[in-house]
């Protein structure tokens, strides 16, 4: 079995829409959508279903 080591993700600086932060994302943000740090994210993100 063969292991590929994962490049490091370019990181790209914003400010989050919510709290004013800067951050860094894995992405080029764009005006058209907000972008949101890590801490504001978790507070948003849809909570995970079980899969059982």
């Amino acid at each position: 079995m063969s292991y590929r080591r994962r490049e490091p993700r370019e990181m790209h600086k914003a400010v989050c829409a919510d709290c004013g932060q800067e951050c860094e994302v894995p992405f080029k943000p764009d005006e058209s959508r907000p972008v949101y740090c890590r801490d504001c994210w978790a507070k948003r993100r849809p909570p995970r279903r079980s899969r059982y």
